[in-house]
């Protein structure tokens, strides 16, 4: 497929005839040509035509944009400046949705497109019929300008003043139209582009980074094969970084086999992550069903998006019909059957492969009985629920595979069994299985070194290097930046400051001001670029800064929704927590660092606020998520954060400044920069 529908200079664009490139455009576009579509292309050929006649250099319509699933009206590359045209074909406003699209596309180009790094980008926004608007030659660091508005006559002579300033350097257009594209979109856009039949090679970089992707998910792709070719049941331990892309491992295997021979569900107890990828999904695929003509309501898509990502305690629930349990095991009830035959129907789950996100945060068997015995009255449940689900793919006559995504320092919630249970419950039965390790499972952060040892004696065991993502792709700015969090939360000012220093593309700094921090995040996000404030969910002394975690936040519009809404993140009256954020991802983010999480010169001091004053966290497991609820925030952030510690308040003991002061000289020591 054609990254663009039309390619030529622009001395024989402006001599070729109109039908010529209508055909051309028609026979290279996805979907059925629309009268207005056709309107909006000659209007926008006869304009260009006049207006670029004393021109030499190259132009493009509807050059593709994978990671936003768009494509630019035009490019035309004039004297090595890119020039980015976003047409409103009889629209007599300039709209700020407009203005922030053709912005995206000049951000998209500048960060991912390898030819324009070093171009001069000038974003225009035509809307044909609008008024004239005072042009703003204002240009960002990056060589990014400012959106400039114009009309169908002021056009020309905005152009005209661009290239009296400007000099870009030289770019051959045919060289540049094939130019690598190397992407990094957030989990969102990545589910959207999956779901839409793209590749995890089309919206992923061509660095080493996606090479490791795409070795892990090729590892994975030949597990799947070997199961099914041979009849065996298989699990793979994946193991990553945070942000290294191990949900979109899971989400690209999952849209990649979801066919009707070997189905596959993507399964995620993280709430909030399920309910957002699933409402996106469903308003992508209306979007672009409506673009084909296709009518179907929101509701019959959804329950197509909630076959393929699902809760997992939906599936345990499902998995749980007709069930009983005896002698210490959960058995099918043949009376709930009637026979054999119908068994299969529902004791036997649907899909062959099951992808398991997040799976170190599974419940241990404590938690999972004390849920099982109050929610759905089954006071003698035998598993953990690790074991549990093992069990339900076993149900399986031929062949089955399960892949676990495990993170690293992720648990933050009580009853998480971490990855050790998943393989004491191998230890204790289902022996046939084969067991496919990431080398680094071993390592200190995914808590299973003990539990790996069991494996050594066992039959069926394979380990390979490939099942482990070793560089983080949410900040394609600066991979180090977990790095960063891991030392400054190890307490190694060292290290912190070295790593630091090295994050010149990734700014990081600091502030005791609110107001100011708010302000630092608007006046760095450009285009759509998603900000927002993230704060603990222990922080509930923040709330004379108009800062209440007690109020929920629904993570569905925070994270979806528009400029307008006053439920999204861009409007920083409501906050997310670590499990409103945890597997997402904002563009830039302020953390607001309440007394629940203190410096102190031994440890870290953890907090938890009761009645009227803050309690000492003394149980080494509730250190350790309130430790990792602060790696889950601060490791949010793709361009970079500002980092928020109040100063306190003499008059008030629950917010008295040496809660704050020790916390934001550490900050400081390390070299953060302050503002």
């Amino acid at each position: 497929m054609k990254r663009y529908y039309y390619s030529n200079t622009i001395s024989t664009f402006i001599v070729q005839s109109q039908n010529e490139i209508i055909g051309e455009l028609a026979q290279n576009n996805e979907f059925s040509l629309e009268q207005t579509q056709r309107t909006a292309w000659i209007k926008q050929i006869e304009l260009l035509q006049n207006v670029l006649s004393s021109y030499q250099g190259h132009i493009f319509f509807e050059y593709s944009i994978p990671r936003m699933g768009r494509r630019i009206d035009v490019v035309a590359i004039i004297r090595g400046i890119v020039f980015v045209l976003e047409f409103k074909v009889g629209e007599k406003h300039y709209l700020s949705t407009d203005i922030d699209q053709v912005w995206d596309y000049a951000l998209d180009l500048k960060n991912f497109h390898e030819a324009s790094h070093s171009a001069t980008i000038v974003p225009l926004l035509i809307s044909t019929e609008a008024e004239n608007k005072k042009i703003n030659h204002l240009m960002y660091d990056d060589y990014v300008y400012f959106p400039i508005c114009c009309n169908k006559d002021s056009l020309e002579n905005i152009i005209r003043q661009v290239l009296l300033v400007e000099e870009g350097n030289e770019l051959d257009g045919y060289s540049w139209g094939i130019s690598r594209y190397s992407p990094t979109p957030t989990i969102i856009e990545a589910a959207m582009s999956l779901y839409n039949n793209h590749s995890v090679k089309e919206i992923s970089r061509s660095d080493a980074s996606a090479k490791n992707l795409t070795e892990t998910c090729d590892t994975v792709f030949s597990v799947i094969e070997r199961a099914k070719s041979e009849k065996q049941k298989s699990i793979c331990f994946v193991t990553g970084v945070p942000g290294a892309g191990k949900t979109l491992v899971g989400l690209n295997i999952a849209t990649q086999k979801a066919d009707k021979e070997h189905t596959a569900v993507f399964l995620s107890g993280n709430g909030p992550l399920v309910a957002i990828l699933r409402e996106a999904l469903t308003r992508d695929k209306q979007k672009q069903l409506k673009a084909k003509g296709i009518k179907k309501t929101k509701k019959e898509i959804g329950s197509e998006v909630k076959a393929f990502i699902q809760n997992v305690h939906n599936f345990r629930d499902t998995c749980l019909e007709g069930t009983l349990v005896q002698d210490g095991l959960i058995v099918p009830d043949y009376d709930y059957f009637k026979n054999e035959s119908t068994k299969d129907k529902s004791y036997i789950p649907y899909e062959h492969i099951a992808i398991f996100d997040e799976a170190q945060r599974a419940w241990n068997k404590n938690q999972t009985q004390k849920f099982m015995k109050e929610k759905k009255n089954t006071p003698d449940f035998p598993y953990s629920e690790p074991e549990f689900l093992i069990s339900c793919m076993d149900r399986h006559k031929d062949w089955a595979v399960i892949i676990c995504l495990v993170g690293g320092g992720q648990e933050i919630n009580t009853g998480e069994a971490g990855i050790g249970e998943w393989i004491h419950s191998f230890k204790r039965a289902y022996k046939d299985w084969n067991v496919y390790v990431s080398s680094r499972l071993t390592d200190t952060e995914y808590e299973a070194g003990k539990a790996v040892e069991l494996l050594k004696n066992r039959e069926h065991v394979f380990i390979n290097d490939s099942l482990h993502l070793s560089v983080s792709m949410r900040s394609y700015r600066a991979e180090n930046v977990s790095l960063f969090v891991k030392h400054l939360l190890d307490r190694d000012i060292k290290s912190a400051s070295e790593v630091y220093s090295q994050l010149s593309k990734y700014p990081i700094v600091l502030t005791r001001d609110v107001k100011r921090a708010k302000q630092w995040l608007k006046n760095k996000a450009r285009g759509s670029e998603r900000f927002g404030m993230v704060v603990s969910s222990q922080a509930e002394r923040l709330r004379p800064l108009a800062i209440d975690v007690r109020v929920s936040t629904d993570p569905v519009h925070w994270f979806l929704d528009d400029k307008e809404d006053v439920r999204s993140s861009y409007y920083l009256e409501d906050v997310a927590t670590e499990f409103d954020v945890q597997g997402l991802e904002l563009d830039w983010s302020c953390v607001v660092w309440d007394g629940d999480f203190r410096y102190t010169l031994q440890d870290w001091g953890t907090y938890s606020f009761k009645g009227n004053r803050w309690e000492n966290i003394i149980k080494e497991e509730r250190k350790m998520y309130q430790k990792n609820a602060y790696r889950v925030l601060l490791t949010r952030a793709r361009q970079g954060m500002i980092i928020c510690v109040p100063e306190g308040d003499l008059e008030d003991h629950t917010r008295k400044p040496e809660y704050y002061d020790s916390t934001y000289n550490y900050l400081k020591g390390i070299g953060i920069m302050e503002i």
